[in-house]
């Protein structure tokens, strides 16, 4: 399993740079507003189910999910889908089984990547860093919250129109990536029908499946969030307890000494 998630996040992390003719330094990232960023933060329930709509009628033609599986789609702070509709949305996939094919189910997790080039999307939104600084620290995704969903947003509407032909093969320019890339813009007005009404923009569709990428990467944010929160509070809590019993035992000595 180690090494499965070690290869997938490498697999990301090429994601706009092997196949380019130019190296993305200094790629322009859009901060976009997310609903799960800072520490309060949470995932929206709909944006995710619409992000899952636009990777499965877009990205899945090329890209996989290997490391999701179908039951956590059902996960409460994430998309929320009753059993029955993540058990048939699970179903349209097929899975190998002992050498032949049956539909997928819960326990089953999406298929990988169709294209070698292609990388899988499981960890995209980690792997990916939205913002240049120094990268160990990390400062300003603390300060501005540009992280992975904003570099996968700003990379999907990152495309200029500009295109190169070199070797045979045709490459388009990407201001998120900065630099020219074989990945071809797949994201047009209206190229889905949202069923809640959502007008499918460009924007939106980027953002949409931006998010659900982060969710896809990161599942149990809300929950770590909210433990992270419970453990400030309990430590909080004994910090004062300590200073109270502290004062109170070393009071009498205290009150001794300056009698003495």
């Amino acid at each position: 399993m180690i090494k499965k998630l070690a290869l997938s996040a490498l697999m990301a992390l090429t994601l706009g740079s092997a196949p380019a003719l130019a190296a993305g330094d200094g790629g322009h990232i859009h901060d976009y507003a997310f609903s799960f960023e800072g520490p309060f933060g949470t995932y929206d329930r709909a944006q995710l189910q619409r992000g899952l709509q636009v990777y499965t009628e877009v990205c899945s033609a090329c890209h996989g999910l290997e490391l999701v599986a179908f039951r956590t789609l059902s996960q409460e702070t994430g998309l929320g889908l009753d059993d029955d509709t993540m058990r048939a949305y699970a179903a349209t996939f097929e899975v190998e089984d002992n050498g032949d094919y049956r539909p997928a189910g819960g326990p089953d997790h999406f298929p990988g990547s169709s294209l070698e080039n292609a990388p899988d999307l499981s960890l995209m939104a980690k792997a990916r860093a939205g913002f240049h600084g120094p990268y160990g620290l990390g400062i300003n995704q603390l300060i501005h919250g540009m992280g992975g969903a904003e570099y996968i947003a700003s990379f999907l509407m990152g495309f200029n129109g500009d295109e190169s032909e070199q070797g045979g093969a045709l490459f388009y320019y990407n201001e998120a990536f900065g630099g020219y890339v074989a990945m071809n813009p797949v994201l047009f007005e209206d190229l889905v029908e949202y069923s809640d009404g959502t007008r499918a923009t460009e924007e939106q569709m980027a953002q949409d499946v931006a998010a659900f990428l982060m969710w896809a990467a990161e599942p149990r944010q809300t929950e770590r969030k909210m433990w992270g929160f419970v453990g400030v509070i309990f430590l909080t809590l004994l910090a004062s307890l300590l200073y109270l019993t502290n004062k109170r035992l070393w009071a009498p000595i205290k009150d001794e000494a300056k009698r003495g």
